[in-house]
């Protein structure tokens, strides 16, 4: 069992060694198979891992070596398998064989093609590392470590300098959040004498609820999920990663990285049940993400950018669930996101490679009968997202709003307005798409053609997925808790606190009132629907020019200018303090360098003069010091 737990993290790392060492040398074939093979192979063994876990039985500790002692605080170089973890890697390595898959014909061509799967396969290797980990710092290797995978990735194409500052955005804002995680690991350690999860928890009852140094540890732990999560107000790095190759948006940034935050607090729940001002906290960074993205998606024409302010308004979802304690709720809309915001990536990659890299909407239209195949995936992808019945998006997303309603009415009244923008930007999305008549150009038009079987298979499974997904765990109304399998498997690794609050707070909420609740979403979603539809196909309503745009619409497609805020408060003040000390560093420390050196020099040179190898001088200079000490030493007596 130790060694398939090994092989599990190793595959991956094995084909990024083979890819990047040989795979300039191997046929590009041979280099996407080992890619998707070492992936798969960690799938199946997750696979067999999963279906042969008992999910009563407590967390399995595989220990690889000891690393390292510091003041009684033993660092295991280990692993630890139970619930979350095999839930994680499943997510992991399922997407990810399908994107590697899928990658193999939407990289084709490109010059650099082993490095990329290299660059893939590590960062599968890290995310593994992060969620197979049993103590933070393993967590933070892997971290660490899919920062710079994800810096690597959306700079992969490094010739374009905005690629480049996309990259350069995402890692230094991705340090910011690293720092709070870094620092809560320290106070961790301080204050328990331990940083595995178990001895943790077990400690944790010695922090004061509600305390500052609980308060602490928490909010700096969250400060490192609101990095790697795109959450308010580090949010602004993840519409810019769009920069890199379509598959890295669907594996990285849609499916993954991004919600290594969710993953972090869901694993530090035993901390985070002592902190309910944190969870507050929480609560409302994550509703103010989730409405802000939204609000951005409404009028982008760029099919990725929609996408990508889908995603951070997705994970302020995920947030809110976790900042009103329904955390089951959040890894389930977690893992129904990841099936089908990577079909919807991929799927745009589809439609970009069908319309040779346009990724404007407005230059598209009319293509649902040309790309059929990625037509009818993406339209299940966004019934999806934006909440048709029983499909996996709207049944996580009840099961969020009912969690919301059941903190207070106000927050679902929020969220409702979000998932009625969400449905809104996601048909205008489709149907600018895929409806209407084609406004690219004639040389586009004779270009269009469905993408190769490497790209609509893992399309396919993706929208299978994204229907039937929401069973793992239906709606209590619906399942009366026979069914509720996500539930039952993720509640082992919950404290009693969280879960004896969220149940006391949903038996608060009547069985007329969820269905009435239900029905108002599904209502919304019809009515959403047709409003859109209207518009874009019944009215044949033409996208504007950005420049037309006044009132909110101008706002949303200017992101209410925050990157220009940031870029007049932040970036330019460091720039300011870099111009300056630049400045000092010329024109004071140069000086006293070049003072201190010159210094030295004339001093060599006066010195040379006594130095000059003429035996009468230094006789004569001998004789005037002794001369000089003698007459001193007289008058001193």
């Amino acid at each position: 069992m130790e060694n398939l737990i090994f092989a599990i993290i190793l595959l991956p790392f094995a084909g990024f060694l083979i890819n990047g060492l040989f795979g300039k040398q191997l046929p590009k074939n041979v280099v996407g198979g080992i890619a998707s093979l070492a992936v798969f192979a960690s799938f199946c063994i997750g696979l067999y891992l999963f279906l042969n876990f008992d999910k009563d039985s407590q967390p399995m500790i595989v220990r690889a070596f000891e690393w390292f002692r510091i003041n009684g605080i033993q660092i295991n170089f280990s692993f630890q398998i139970d619930q979350l973890s095999l839930m994680m890697i499943m997510i992991i390595t399922g997407i990810g064989s399908l994107i590697h898959l899928y990658s193999i014909g939407y990289m084709h061509t490109d010059k650099g093609f082993h490095r990329f799967f290299a660059y893939l396969n590590l960062f599968v290797f890290m995310m593994l590392l992060l969620v197979m980990g049993s103590n933070y710092v393993i967590l933070f290797i892997g971290w660490e470590g899919v920062g710079l995978c994800s810096y690597l990735l959306i700079g992969f194409w490094y010739n374009n300098k905005e690629y480049g500052k996309a990259a350069r955005k995402a890692f230094i804002m991705n340090r910011i959040g690293d720092l709070g995680l870094l620092m809560g690991i320290f106070m961790i350690a301080f204050h328990t004498n331990a940083l595995d999860y178990l001895s943790v928890a077990q400690n944790a009852s010695k922090f004061e609820a509600d305390g500052s140094v609980i308060i602490f540890i928490c909010a700096a732990l969250f400060i490192g999920a609101v990095g790697k999560s795109a959450q308010f107000p580090l949010y602004t790095w993840l519409p810019d990663a769009m920069a890199g190759p379509t598959p890295v948006s669907a594996l990285i940034h849609a499916a993954t990285m991004v919600t290594a935050g969710v993953y972090l607090v869901f694993r530090s729940n035993f901390l985070y049940v002592l902190a309910p001002t944190v969870m507050d906290g929480i609560l409302f960074i994550g509703l103010l993400t989730a409405f802000l993205a939204a609000f951005y998606a409404m009028r982008q024409n760029d099919i990725k950018k929609v996408l990508a302010y889908s995603t951070v308004s997705q994970l302020g979802f995920m947030f809110v669930a976790l900042g009103v304690g329904a955390y089951t709720a959040a890894m389930f809309h977690l893992m129904t996101h990841a099936f089908f915001k990577a079909l919807l990536f991929l799927g745009s990659g589809s439609v970009i490679h069908a319309m040779s890299g346009e990724q404007d909407m407005r230059f598209m239209g009319g293509l649902k009968d040309k790309i059929k195949i990625t037509h009818i995936t993406f339209l299940i992808g966004t019934f999806a997202i934006a909440g048709m019945p029983f499909f996996s998006g709207m049944i996580s997303k009840d099961e969020i709003l009912v969690a919301a309603w059941a903190k207070g009415p106000v927050f679902w009244v929020i969220l409702f307005a979000i998932a009625a923008m969400t449905a809104t930007y996601m048909f205008r999305l489709y149907y600018l798409t895929f409806h209407g008549e084609f406004r690219g150009s004639e040389e586009q038009k004779h270009h269009l053609h469905e993408s190769p079987l490497n790209m609509t298979l893992p399309l396919m499974i993706l929208a299978v997925l994204s229907v039937l997904g929401g069973l793992i765990n239906l709606p209590h109304i619906i399942a009366h808790g026979n069914y509720s399998k996500l539930q039952q498997w993720l509640s082992p690794l919950l404290s009693e606190d969280i879960k004896s609050q969220l149940e006391a707070n949903l038996q608060g909420i009547s069985l007329t009132t969820e269905l009435i609740l239900l029905g108002l979403t599904v209502a919304m979603f019809f009515v959403i629907w047709f409003v859109v539809r209207n518009r874009y196909v019944v009215k044949k309503h033409r996208p504007v020019p950005e420049e037309k745009y006044t009132g909110w619409e101008r706002l949303s497609a200017r992101k209410l200018y925050v990157d220009e805020l940031y870029n007049a408060i932040i970036v330019r003040t460091v720039e300011g303090f870099g111009r300056a000390g630049k400045m000092f560093d010329k024109n004071v420390l140069d000086r006293i360098v070049d003072f201190v050196g010159e210094g030295a020099e004339d001093s060599g040179k006066a010195m040379k003069r006594l130095q000059n190898g003429n035996v009468e001088n230094y006789v004569l200079v001998m004789s005037l010091a002794v001369g000089i000490i003698l007459i001193v030493n007289f008058f001193i007596q």
